[in-house]
């Protein structure tokens, strides 16, 4: 909740005022269009000065950015009762809890910039211009998911988003190839490798950051430290928490991974940062997941039920953000009410559709092995018995 003295400052008609604050008062109700907040401070490491803590956000975009968290988290909701339902099968890991750390960079990310993750993705893959039913239809397995029910929750992809990868911290070093790639054309493209503080202890993302800071390549290392790793916390798992600075040599920023705006502001920063010539960046994103490491982890055996709740009702990224913008009188409690509304029916109908929808063919079994056809035939399972490769999909330009 905000607090009563927090000083905002509200522009309106392009007059600037100052005004305070308090909870439940009406009378500044849809008046500003542009409101400035306090965040936490940032932490640094190698950095004699970091991003701004004094950030603003206009009406639009704060209108943006809630939509954007709420529509994860319905997303995730609806993943996890379809997985009940064992109509998702497999793997799943959910994002709640977390939706400020993806909706923060895409902010600022620019239509060139790239980002890639582990399995926590479906939120992220949204985000990545993914429409929620071919999210919800990749996880049932329906031919109208964005990679025709194939991959899964685990491997979703789009333009500048290298996806959803499976093994423990094996997209580090792919994200840092992806940046190598802007770097070697010349351009100012940056990518977003994102990892959680399990995987920070995988000795390849210690390889990536000697690498990358060698070469000076684009990369945001993006640590998304959610305090657990697959049954343990953080702290029983790591010698040092402090994943921000990891890099030693390669600077770093703890960032509060609940606020939208922090997240946002720490990112923009890195990429301006990393345009000025300067080399790679590690970010850590101070977060939290309500849901167990997957679907199979209930997530209370290493934690207690009184802790989560404790979160969701003191920290949680969309009812925080939701009290902020209402008391700063950028939005209604009744605007946000009414798109909560259109949020949920939009979910509940992707998730009939997602239910509704056919699986693939077995003769697509090789289908869409390459983008650009370099074999005609694909070898079976015996060197002697062979399929034809089909095109079935449209390739994705990456």
């Amino acid at each position: 909740m905000l607090n009563n003295s927090l000083k905002i400052s509200a522009r309106r008609g392009g007059c600037q005022r100052q005004i305070f604050s308090f909870f439940g008062s009406s009378k500044k109700k849809n008046y500003a269009t542009e409101a400035t907040f306090e965040t936490k401070p940032f932490r640094l490491h190698k950095l004699e000065k970091g991003p701004e803590t004094k950030v603003s956000v206009s009406k639009d975009d704060a209108i943006t950015f809630y939509k954007q968290m709420q529509t994860i988290r319905r997303i995730e909701t609806a993943a996890g009762n379809l997985y009940k339902e064992k109509i998702i099968r497999g793997f799943c890991h959910l994002y709640s809890g977390q939706e400020a750390c993806a909706v923060g960079m895409k902010a600022v990310m620019r239509p060139y910039d790239s980002i890639i993750s582990a399995y926590r993705v479906h939120g992220l893959t949204y985000l990545m211009n993914v429409e929620p039913v071919c999210v919800l239809a990749e996880l049932t397995g329906r031919k109208s998911g964005c990679a025709r029910g194939k991959g899964g929750s685990m491997h979703m992809y789009s333009k500048h988003f290298y996806g959803g990868n499976g093994i423990v911290g094996a997209q580090v070093p792919l994200g840092v190839g992806v940046a190598f790639a802007y770097k070697y054309n010349n351009s100012d493209g940056v990518c977003f490798a994102l990892y959680g503080d399990g995987a920070a202890n995988q000795g390849q993302v210690f390889e990536v950051y000697n690498m990358a800071k060698l070469w000076d390549v684009p990369v945001i290392f993006v640590c998304e430290n959610n305090g657990y790793g697959m049954g343990t916390s953080s702290e029983r798992a790591s010698a040092s928490t402090n994943y921000y600075s990891r890099g030693d040599y390669i600077p770093g920023i703890w960032v509060d991974g609940m606020d939208v705006l922090a997240v946002r502001e720490a990112s923009r920063f890195a990429i301006d940062y990393i345009n000025a010539g300067k080399g790679p960046l590690v970010l850590e994103t101070a977060t939290y997941r309500y849901s167990g490491h997957s679907m199979s982890d209930p997530g209370t055996s290493y934690r207690t039920r009184d802790e989560i709740q404790e979160v969701r009702q003191s920290r949680d990224p969309i009812t925080s953000f939701r009290e902020k913008i209402i008391n700063a009188g950028l939005v209604s409690a009744e605007e946000l009410k009414k798109m909560d509304g259109e949020i949920k029916g939009k979910i509940d109908e992707a998730v009939k559709l997602a239910k509704a929808d056919v699986e693939v063919g077995m003769d697509e079994l090789t289908a869409d092995i390459y983008a650009n056809e370099l074999e005609s035939n694909v070898r079976g399972t015996t060197p002697w018995v062979t399929y034809k490769h089909k095109r079935i999909g449209k390739a994705v330009n990456l």
